[in-house]
């Protein structure tokens, strides 16, 4: 008979998550994270203690086992999207030179006609102020919620720098008057404050998405308050703006999902696959940035109470 061991027990090891959005990052309490395959020579992706996570990915939260529409049809929907796409790229020194309403009004005809082709049908509840420096932020989950966005009311974006390298997308996000944020560079978060703040006491209206990362749908991440200061430096009203996919069956849907490690192609494909798919927008009363007294109570009015972290259960067990 051994002797027993004496001196402090070994503690068993614990694993720290890791920081960063996409894969790799940190899951959240009851989240779910999605199976990972070792990739050969996959470069590290750089991190930020102050990056917004989710655990979302494509293999564990996307949906896609819905009913699909024919090949053909997936096709059509694609190239008619690509047309449209390339079409408002070709125009738009045309539309610069025209007075704001025709301008804003053709942007939102051609973004529904976006999602029309890809055979999204739109249901917006709501309407957002016609004029006016106003700051529309809303959950995100799809590339989709860019045109959606700018269906509601024409706006200057906020997106990360990485979109300006996106082949086709960066260079239409810029020549839209894109506001970039470094977000691996935290000092430089002052002076992008600064600049939507300017913009929007300029009259424009700018959309962000405070969660800062894409979530699947089912779980969300809460509002990231650097872009509500924004508002009340400029004194601007904020819209508040709720997002949600539907499948033909009227359940949620997480196909649109634009998550972690997707490719754009990849989630492209699942969208015009799709069948049946309806992209709702609600609009929630507009706050007024005299009746909060710092940012952090103006992101929590925004958000309304709707923060879910999870469980973020896998759509693919």
């Amino acid at each position: 008979m051994s002797a027993p061991r004496t001196g402090a027990p070994r503690l068993p090891a614990v694993r720290r998550p890791r920081l960063g959005g996409g894969p790799g990052a940190a899951v959240l309490p009851g989240a779910v994270p999605a199976p990972r395959r070792p990739v050969a020579d996959r470069p590290a992706p750089r991190t930020s203690a102050w990056l917004p996570t989710a655990p979302c990915s494509p293999r564990g939260c996307v949906d896609s086992a819905r009913p699909w529409t024919g090949v053909p049809r997936a096709v059509l929907r694609l190239t008619a999207l690509l047309l449209v796409v390339l079409l408002g790229i070709l125009l738009i020194p045309s539309v610069r030179r025209l007075r704001a309403p025709s301008r804003d009004r053709w942007i939102r005809r051609w973004c529904l006609a976006v999602l029309h082709v890809a055979g999204v049908r739109t249901k917006i509840t709501g309407a957002a102020r016609p004029t006016g420096g106003l700051l529309i932020v809303a959950n995100h989950i799809s590339w989709l919620d860019i045109p959606l966005l700018a269906a509601v009311r024409p706006a200057r974006m906020v997106a990360k720098t990485e979109v300006r390298g996106w082949p086709v997308v960066g260079g239409l996000a810029a020549r839209g008057g894109t506001l970039f944020i470094d977000r691996d560079r935290l000092r430089a978060l002052p002076g992008t404050v600064d600049r939507i703040a300017e913009t929007l006491r300029g009259g424009s209206a700018v959309a962000a998405f405070p969660e800062g990362s894409t979530w699947c749908g089912r779980a969300r991440g809460h509002h990231r308050r650097a872009v509500f200061q924004a508002a009340l430096d400029a004194g601007v009203p904020v819209q508040p703006v709720r997002i949600r996919y539907r499948g033909a069956d009227g359940a949620a849907s997480t196909a649109p999902a634009f998550v972690g490690d997707d490719s754009l192609p990849a989630s492209l494909w699942r969208v015009v696959s799709a069948r049946g798919l309806v992209a709702e927008v609600v609009l929630r009363p507009v706050l007024a940035p005299d009746g909060h007294r710092d940012r952090r109570a103006l992101a929590a009015a925004a958000q309304g109470g709707e923060h879910h972290a999870g469980p973020c259960f896998p759509a693919h067990p």
